[in-house]
């Protein structure tokens, strides 16, 4: 049972975000009825599977947003923007509950009370009857009695007439399933008949268990769509009932069914509590068996071509993360026994046409396979964490008072799952900064001319190996001279300071800096942006920030694929080695003499096609040695910049490109500037895996010795 309930939430974290997706889209303009059906059928998903584990609370507010959502498939209700808003803070709620239940927390009633309540009254005020539209909620009395209800609609052309006997088991009722709800959904496909059988009904004397099914149906419903439409509509009471569904093709007219007569209504003379027989009229189709004997409907007694259209969903399995992770360290220990194969097999000197260098190769194909194959495991989008950021967004915008809309862009960008996770709580400290900051009140947004409703901007892309994400808002920008200001009179910065918009900007990382007047409940203790630099560098990435006065701000983050396996090249500096990641080189060459010029006393800089860019010698900023005297034939690397501009920088050789397994070195020996993590080598080496672009910007530069020093002056003995 604990593993099924476990399944459950999981289970219910797909049917929030297919939830999310649908109000989205509606919001976005898309609210037809496929959109609005799935939004149903999640909520009802929840209800029901909450039903079976006795989560009342969650059951009660799911059945009341599942009322209001029923008001909308009907008509009687339009998706304007504030239905929608109320929507969106039902699926907060709703998502709260999932969580309190699985996590066994007391829910915030206070909290969950307004939007229930809201909802609720939002169902009561679409409730007016209209001509003609309401019979159907008159099901519920209809059913009980065992009377013949016929829902008349237009003849379809090309239609199919599908004859169905549904017959609930004890179980759908328990789980808090309601028939009533199953037949609107297959009013929506087309035109329904619906029939009630009550012949298994027992008299009131011997009615000794109200829960268990007596009544069962058999309904025809004429449309277009095919069985699989139809049994998607059963497929959460799947298991809970004997379902039987036959087609036939439609016949060219079809008449408009009778109504029904007062004299058609079952007549009761027998006293109370007394046995009672409902007399019915006899049904088109067969005589269903007694309840003892009902048979089941196997999966096979379908067509093939059934079988195969209900089969065409990609089957699925979900697995614990620990054991993808316990498989992610084999795969790691794989490629370093890879790695010390193939260093053993070289120290041999086996020649390169050998047979036991040819499956060597083939080892290493196979290992690079597998590693890829494991990383797609892990890799998930980032959807479920933009999900996360759209509610952050609506209550910062309730709390604050502004109107503010998200934009999303690459939302199936994927990315190692733990980078999701990791990454949650620096982007929610961003997108709080983005409306509370970022975003002017409406006066001032009117008064520049902008719209009144404010816009922020999400957006994932992958980009050179690594994964990026950025966070822009259409608001006024950063107010460099305060922020100057600001920081000199915290003393985080001397009076006669001259700083570049980029380093201005940067001062909004200091700890304890903060540019709000007044401190609130969203901001203004000095503590975000720090956090958000120290979280996002533990990933083994850096952020930026590019602001236009009155135009905006984007924070861009840089972050890696995964942080278990990369792809690097191997060099040789001062006699360590050095990884440094393959996806940051743009390019490597040999200098030649006149390639190298100087560039103050300390400093040298490269021409490279006519381009001069900034030398750096890799032994002398990791501190292996001194600046070397001539560059003259010594390998550089190309390595890309924060700004995109490359760097050149010298090692003494390239050994090997080769996949090595991250081991990080923050829990150890915290963030080592210049230093992602470290590896281990086919030798058993430990070697530092380097952050080419963390490098460069803190690099001093010096690519000449330091002058001898000046010989001390004898001492002379005067007297």
């Amino acid at each position: 049972m604990a593993e099924i309930r476990a399944s459950f939430f999981v289970e219910c974290e797909e049917l929030l975000e297919a939830l999310l997706d649908g109000l989205q889209a509606m919001e976005d303009g898309a609210a037809d009825a496929e959109t609005i059906n799935v939004v149903f059928r999640a909520v009802h998903s929840i209800k029901g599977g909450a039903g079976a584990f006795g989560l009342d609370a969650l059951v009660a507010f799911a059945h009341r947003f599942e009322t209001a959502l029923d008001e909308l498939r009907s008509g009687r209700l339009t998706a304007d923007g504030e239905v929608l808003r109320l929507f969106f803070s039902g699926s907060d709620i709703l998502a709260d509950l999932v969580r309190d239940s699985r996590d066994g927390n007391e829910t915030d009633a206070a909290r969950v009370a307004p939007v229930r309540a809201a909802l609720e009254a939002l169902a009561a005020t679409s409730d007016a009857p209209e001509a003609g539209a309401e019979e159907i909620d008159f099901q519920p009395m209809a059913l009980s009695i065992g009377l013949d209800l016929d829902v008349p609609a237009l003849p379809q052309s090309d239609a199919t007439l599908w004859q169905i006997r549904f017959r609930p088991e004890p179980g759908l009722y328990e789980s808090a399933n309601e028939p009533l709800f199953l037949f609107r959904a297959l009013r929506d496909l087309g035109a329904l008949s619906v029939r009630c059988h009550d012949v298994a009904v027992p008299g009131l004397d011997s009615l000794d268990n109200p829960r268990a099914p007596h009544l069962w149906w058999t309904l025809e419903l004429e449309s277009t769509e095919g069985e699989a439409a139809i049994r998607e509509v059963f497929d959460f009471v799947e298991g809970l009932c004997q379902l039987e569904i036959d087609g036939a093709p439609a016949p060219p007219g079809v008449p408009d069914l009778p109504d029904l007569a007062p004299g058609d209504a079952p007549v009761i003379d027998a006293p109370p509590l007394a046995a009672v027989d409902l007399a019915v009229d006899p049904a088109p189709c067969p005589s269903p068996p007694e309840p003892e004997s009902a048979p089941q409907v196997e999966p096979d007694s379908r067509r093939p071509d059934e079988a195969r259209a209900a089969a065409a969903p990609r089957a699925t399995v979900r697995v614990d993360l620990e054991r993808i992770d316990r498989l992610v360290n084999l795969v790691g220990e794989i490629v370093i026994n890879q790695a010390m194969l193939s260093q053993s097999v070289e120290a041999a000197g086996i020649p390169p046409n050998s047979p036991v260098r040819a499956g060597l190769e083939e080892f290493l194909q196979l290992t690079r396979d597998i590693q890829e194959s494991v990383m797609m495991i892990r890799a998930q989008p980032v959807k479920s964490l933009f999900q996360r950021m759209a509610r952050i967004v609506r209550e910062i915008s309730a709390a604050t008072g502004k109107d503010v809309r998200l934009r999303t862009e690459g939302e199936n960008t994927e990315v190692d799952k733990t980078v999701i996770e990791r990454l949650a709580d620096p982007l929610t400290h961003m997108i709080r900064n983005a409306v509370d900051h970022g975003l002017e009140d409406q006066d001032k947004r009117h008064a520049s001319g902008k719209p009144h409703e404010g816009t922020v901007s999400l957006r994932a892309m992958h980009r050179s190996g690594r994964i990026v994400i950025e966070v822009a808002d259409d608001g006024g920008g950063i107010d460099r001279p305060k922020v100057l200001d600001k920081a000199i009179r915290q003393g985080l910065i001397t009076a006669d300071s001259n700083l570049s918009d980029t380093e201005i900007d940067n001062l909004l990382f200091l700890p304890g800096f903060s540019t709000a007047d007044t401190v609130s409940n969203l901001s203004g203790r000095g503590v975000g942006m720090d956090v958000v630099r120290a979280a996002i560098q533990a990933l083994g990435g850096r952020v930026t920030i590019a602001s236009t006065r009155g135009e905006g701000t984007r924070f861009t983050i840089s972050l890696p694929l995964t942080l278990a396996v990369l792809d690097g090249m191997v060099v040789q500096v001062a006699g360590e080695t050095i990884v440094i990641p393959l996806s940051a080189i743009l390019e490597t060459l040999a200098l030649g003499r006149e390639d190298v010029r100087s560039f103050g006393p300390s400093t040298h800089v490269v021409s490279i096609r006519d381009r001069f860019l900034p030398l750096l010698d890799l032994g002398a900023e990791l501190g292996f040695r001194s600046p070397l005297e001539d560059y003259a034939d010594q390998i550089v690397l190309l390595v890309g910049q924060e700004d995109g501009s490359p760097a050149a920088m010298v090692v003494d050789a390239i050994e090997d490109q080769r996949q090595v397994v991250i081991k990080g070195l923050h829990e150890s020996y915290g963030r080592v500037p210049g230093i992602a993590a470290a590896t281990i080598l086919g030798d058993g080496q430990i070697a530092l895996i380097l952050d080419p672009i963390d490098l460069v910007s803190r690099a001093h530069g010096r690519t000449r010795p330091p002058p001898p020093a000046s010989s001390p002056l004898p001492n002379v003995q005067t007297g």
